[in-house]
């Protein structure tokens, strides 16, 4: 089958849902598929002291065929540029098929966000008649009216009827917990009969590294600390104020130590709600590499998740599972709807609680931290869970006959 994946991210530097694009397309490639991604050049989630890579518009990536576009702008922007951006995207990706693709498409996987990259599976529907599949891990727009990013009447319909018609032309979609499918079937916008649930996926095996030596650790001066960890994006709808307000709270416990990779958005208002509390138990730090991030997990003690309380949705953050892959025990601080909580409780993996419930936090983390000798079961208990049900094989397995129905 001749497969064309659609994404505005591949891949990133450090670990996201995104990333599981790329492992899908080397996956569906060792199945004997002909793989082509259209995607846009890398600008984004770089490594530290990374800067663009030198790539050709077209190349071949151990046997995926990339076929990348220059694109505005469309991260750490303000609303309006992001939102032109984001409109923009869809019509220069398709110029780039009419062009480049000659061969004929079987199948076209979408991923959301941004949502209107559906576009491009519609238009490679009708030319190719091809098999559309929108994969959706961010329901928008409800996810920007929670967030209060949208707001005005005109734009909140205008984007509800774009999500009406990408589900309508859409021939399959795929969400990625069961609370995310019941949340769209009550919305009336979809038939249940092309909603199926697609879990995320996490390979545990590239966690498998033995314990190192602690090399960032010694690096970021934490050797002896007991290290509270959160890597990836800090955008509005993690709500990480309720941490920085945490570390704040529990500073007299010199031993214990927030730690943040990544960035977003939200980043220069959190580093300077930090140094206005004066505190010295936080520190910010740019990606990693994606292999970086995986040995660095081994050395971290939390795995620190965080969803605003704002978000209505049942999202379950793609972090949680490299945690849980990785065995590192996990801290969620999510809103009330998300799935992330069942999944804790069921692995048995660590402590969740409502993410509008700030005095939990305190109490939450100072449990954890008295339990260190409780901590290894409870990494041990997500790794196992992860590898038994979050398997990128079993996944891909629906996604093929989802495919083939």
């Amino acid at each position: 089958m001749k497969i064309l994946i659609v994404t505005d991210s591949y891949p990133p530097e450090i670990r996201s849902a995104s990333h599981l694009m790329k492992e899908l397309a080397e996956e569906l490639r060792d199945r004997g598929h002909t793989i082509t991604v259209l995607t846009c050049y890398p600008r984004y989630n770089l490594a530290e002291n990374k800067g663009l890579p030198d790539l050709a518009e077209v190349v071949d990536e151990s046997g995926v065929r990339v076929i990348r576009v220059h694109t505005p702008a469309h991260h750490k922007v303000n609303f309006f540029v992001r939102g032109f951006s984001q409109m923009v995207l869809p019509y220069l990706l398709w110029f780039k098929v009419k062009r480049l693709i000659n061969s004929g498409v079987d199948a076209v996987i979408v991923y959301s966000p941004p949502l209107t990259l559906w576009w491009v599976g519609l238009f490679t529907k009708k030319r190719f008649g091809a098999k559309f599949v929108l994969n959706v891990q961010d329901i928008f727009p409800q996810n920007a009216i929670d967030l209060g990013v949208l707001r005005n009447p005109l734009f909140v319909a205008f984007f509800e009827k774009i999500e009406k018609r990408a589900y309508d032309n859409a021939d399959v979609v795929t969400v990625h917990s069961g609370g995310n499918r019941e949340f769209l079937l009550k919305s009336g916008k979809i038939a249940s009969d092309k909603l199926i649930t697609l879990h995320n996926w996490i390979e545990v095996k590239e966690y498998e590294a033995p314990q190192n030596d602690g090399p960032f650790r010694k690096q970021l001066g934490l050797n002896g600390k007991f290290v509270i960890f959160f890597g990836g994006v800090l955008g509005p709808s993690q709500g990480l104020n309720l941490v920085i307000e945490a570390a704040r709270q529990i500073r007299d416990h010199k031993d214990i130590v927030f730690l943040f990779v990544g960035d977003g958005t939200e980043k220069d208002k959190l580093v300077g709600l930090s140094a206005g509390y004066g505190l010295d138990n936080v520190i910010f730090h740019p990606f990693v590499s994606k292999e970086d991030y995986e040995r660095l997990l081994k050395e971290m003690d939390v795995g620190l998740v965080c969803l605003s309380s704002r978000n209505r949705t049942p999202v379950v953050p793609g972090k949680l599972l490299s945690y849980m892959g990785a065995g590192v025990p996990v801290l969620a601080l999510l809103n009330r709807e998300s799935d992330g909580h069942q999944i804790i409780k069921e692995a048995e993996c660590g402590y969740s609680a409502t993410s509008e419930d700030p005095s939990s936090v305190t109490t939450i983390i100072l449990r954890m931290y008295s339990e260190k000798d409780r901590l290894k079961s409870l990494g041990e208990n997500g790794y196992k869970y992860a590898a038994s049900r979050f398997s990128r094989k079993s996944c891909v397995d629906d996604l093929e006959k989802a495919l083939k129905r």
